[in-house]
């Protein structure tokens, strides 16, 4: 009977490690990166989201830096980690010039709070339809959503703006 307990102790000591998730050392993974496009407020912006893999240090931060598709400056926007938090959101500012087909970098990092990188990812993000797929002007404005003025006139006009010129 003591020979079987013993067997048995061993044997799930052995399997149980075997059962758990390697994370290769990794605090985070990608699960998901999107242009969002806001029809009603002529809004795109681009969303990345993280499942954490385990715990991270207290006061942990995810910082992202984002392609301009306009050109110029990436675009850097950051968000706390909280520990009761199992996935993380992460988006950009509003974009403009975003075009079909073409992939834009993407750079994510998690600090700790003194700033030291913890891990970093390095992905692309492309989109499926070009940004003229917008309106140029919101069609609603305030928390009413009301009909904007400066797209719905008078007499059933609607101006929704003139394209701006992007980069080709």
């Amino acid at each position: 009977m003591m020979i079987r307990a013993v067997f048995a102790i061993t044997l799930v000591s052995i399997l149980l490690p075997g059962c758990q998730r390697e994370t290769d050392g990794k605090l985070v993974e990608l699960t998901g990166r999107i242009f969002v496009f806001n029809y009603r407020v002529a809004t795109a912006k681009y969303l990345v989201t993280l499942r954490k893999l385990g715990p991270l240090p207290e006061g942990s931060t995810a910082v992202a830096e984002f392609e301009n598709p306009k050109g110029g400056e990436t675009l850097t926007t950051g968000e706390k980690i909280f520990a009761v938090d199992e996935r993380i959101a992460i988006q950009s500012p509003h974009v403009q010039c975003v075009r079909k087909g073409h992939p834009y970098a993407v750079t994510i990092r998690i600090l700790d709070t003194s700033g030291e990188v913890l891990q970093e990812i390095e992905t692309s993000i492309t989109s499926d339809v070009d940004q003229t797929v917008l309106p140029t002007k919101p069609l609603v404005i305030g928390p009413g959503y009301e009909a904007n003025p400066e797209v719905f006139g008078t007499g059933g006009a609607a101006d929704y703006g003139k394209a701006e010129a992007c980069p080709t």
